[in-house]
């Protein structure tokens, strides 16, 4: 397989979100125009350049090149330079054979022609390869002027759904039952046999800018049908039959498969250029489901306000008016959260870990908050390739001050002495954590062959992120935290510290915690569902205004949770209230883990899910306890 070695916008990543923000079209985005003939250079295009990505399929998690296949080659192949977001995605994206003018139509012309030999052990590897390909439902990913090659098809209740990618082929059963794509022709028909699509019929749509003051046509659309023709003659292909390409499971005689493609092109002036995308997110039907999402999230919301409203106004009040009524000698006999007022600040057991998840916690949440409202406002969109990566982890790696702050200042604040440890410790543990299970992850898509294997060079960039920026900005952060004042707290702290009653089972640490997460996890989980299907099914996820809005509902409803469980906690007396806090929310992340743990099939599964779960883990947790922290119970 070969190497990539094109990395060339990482340096410039910072800059380029910086400049996306000014700029009228976003980087990469802005429209070409075609013509058949160039009068002015610089005027047009009339070359339409087609470029493959990487083969994925839903049923193995393991994507490959284009080149692993054994499928037509570019003899001049070029990659364009990829950011550093497509790079982690494991996008590979390299010119295709395929090669067509602006309105020049093309019938059935011929590719290449692979030939596989009989008794011959290289072919004999490559059309295997290829078979368990088709086997699995691998797709190809075909990009035109920056937008997916798309095939369009119907499904139940008249609607059209738009793939961004098609299928190898599809394999018929033993039993002559049709996998996948078999369904779509009754000639699919042969058992245990292979059906290769060798040939593609692409429509390319655009819209002409003769009456809008702007020379040349844009590409509005690009669309495509698969087809499985067995050409007679290779070098006279006729893709009006209806034979089709079909390859038997046992290798007894020789294979030759024909590659063939036709262009035709229409002129749609009813689509704007700015719209383009809008047929293929349209097909796509989640946005009832969405609403629904949101409607459910707001009932669980409106519920835990109604409890903390009724616990702030009613309870709590009368408590304090009761406090305040009663002698100094009744107050001691009375129980609850106010016999507590003298332990409530005591510094937790393990503040050192403590404030170093939370400083890393801050870093995250912020990353979290401003990738989304980007993303809200366009400038992340899926038309922008891997922008939604690059942005989180430049604004990942430039947000280390704010870790570093929040981490020594809690620390001071706890007491704590050793700060080179807490400093090192806040820059090194989390993001170390983290980088050592995707070291491992990558290993073994190295030794897999897949193209989801980021290259060598891409992990020293990382590695050079982390500590040419991102710890030394910690450091700088966790300079300033320790500078100012150790945050004072409101009730002065008893020496001795009191004896915590007996718990029931509910009060209890580990089943309060868990109980904590059930709530949040119930606001975010068919949002969470929609997410993790696009990563795992290679869809294109977009509804980033959706997404915000329930993370804001998240943030809500992991605060009120966690201010219900702790006054709950400080009535029984418990004071250990520290941990608790950060701990009641965190736990929405355990939650996540075993939303899908069916597909953790492969460590690579077991770690994409671990990255966002430690993360939404910290953020939330975070959050929370810096909720909780604001308000404490005194009177």
């Amino acid at each position: 397989m070969k190497t990539r070695t094109n990395f060339g916008l990482l340096p410039l990543c910072a800059l380029s979100v910086l400049y996306s923000c000014s700029a009228f079209y976003l980087p990469g985005l802005a429209p070409v125009s075609f013509c058949k003939e160039v009068k002015e250079e610089g005027e047009c295009q009339t070359q339409i350049q087609l470029f493959v990505n990487r083969l994925d399929s839903v049923e193995s998690v393991l994507p490959y090149e284009y080149d692993v296949f054994d499928f037509c080659q570019d003899a001049k192949e070029s990659r364009p330079s990829e950011n550093l977001g497509q790079v982690l995605f494991g996008e590979r994206i390299e010119s295709s054979p395929y090669k067509f003018n602006f309105d020049e139509k093309v019938e059935c012309k011929k590719v290449c022609t692979k030939v596989y030999k009989k008794g011959n052990k290289e072919d004999g590897e490559k059309l295997d390869f290829l078979k368990r390909g088709m086997q699995l439902n691998y797709q190809h990913h075909w990009i035109v002027d920056n937008m997916p090659v798309t095939w369009c098809y119907d499904v139940e209740q008249g609607q059209k759904y738009c793939n961004p990618g098609f299928p190898i082929g599809c394999y018929v059963t033993p039993e002559g039952n049709g996998k996948d794509a078999c369904v779509i022709n009754a000639d699919f028909n042969k058992k245990n046999s292979f059906y290769m699509f060798n040939h593609v019929d692409i429509k390319i749509t655009y819209h002409s800018g003769g009456d809008e003051g702007w020379k040349g046509a844009r590409l509005v659309a690009a669309t495509m049908e698969p087809r499985s023709i067995k050409h007679e003659d290779e070098n006279k292909p006729a893709c009006g039959g209806t034979v089709p390409m079909d390859v038997f499971s046992t290798f007894d005689s020789d294979v030759k498969i024909t590659y063939t493609y036709s262009v035709s092109f229409e002129e749609n002036n009813a689509i704007k250029w700015a719209s383009r995308w809008d047929y293929i997110l349209v097909s796509m039907p989640h946005t009832n489901i969405q609403w629904f999402s949101i409607m459910n999230s707001l009932v669980i919301v409106l519920f835990l306000s109604g409890m903390v409203a009724m616990i702030m106004l009613r309870t709590l009040h009368k408590d304090i008016a009761r406090y305040n009524q009663v002698d100094q000698e009744d107050a001691q006999e009375e129980s609850g959260w106010k016999q507590v007022h003298g332990d409530v600040f005591r510094p937790p057991r393990k503040g050192m870990l403590l404030s170093v998840f939370l400083g890393q916690g801050t870093q995250i949440f912020i990353m979290t908050f401003i990738t989304l409202f980007l993303a809200c406002l366009g400038f992340l969109s899926p038309a922008n390739r891997g922008a939604l990566m690059t942005c989180a982890v430049v604004l990942w790696v430039l947000l280390g001050t704010p870790a570093g702050y929040v981490s020594a200042r809690l620390y001071k604040t706890f007491g704590g002495e050793k700060w080179k440890t807490n400093v090192l410790l806040t820059a090194l543990l989390c993001p170390g954590i983290i980088f050592a299970d995707f070291f491992l992850m990558n290993l073994i898509l190295w030794v897999e062959g897949s193209s989801a294997a980021i290259p060598f060079g891409t992990l020293v960039a990382i590695l050079a992120l982390w500590f040419g920026i991102s710890v030394p900005l910690t450091f700088l952060g966790a300079y300033f935290g320790f500078k100012k004042p150790a945050i004072e707290q409101p009730v002065r702290t008893n020496q001795i510290p009191r004896q915590i009653p007996e718990q029931s089972f509910f009060t209890k640490p580990i089943p309060g915690i868990v109980m904590g997460g059930i709530l949040p996890f119930g606001c975010i989980f068919i949002q969470l569902f929609f997410i993790l299907n696009s990563i795992w099914s290679h869809q294109m996820y977009y509804m980033f205004g959706f997404l915000f809005l329930v993370f804001i509902i998240l943030l809500i409803t992991c605060s009120e949770a966690t201010v219900l469980l702790c006054y709950f906690h400080l009535c029984a007396e418990d004071y250990h209230w520290w941990w608790r806090s950060f701990l009641t929310s965190g736990f929405t992340a355990v939650y996540l883990r075993g939303q899908h743990h069916p597909l953790l099939r492969l460590h690579h599964h077991h770690g994409a899910h671990l990255l966002p779960c430690n993360s939404l883990g910290l953020a939330v947790a975070e959050h929370d306890h810096a909720v909780k922290s604001d308000s404490p119970p005194t009177a």
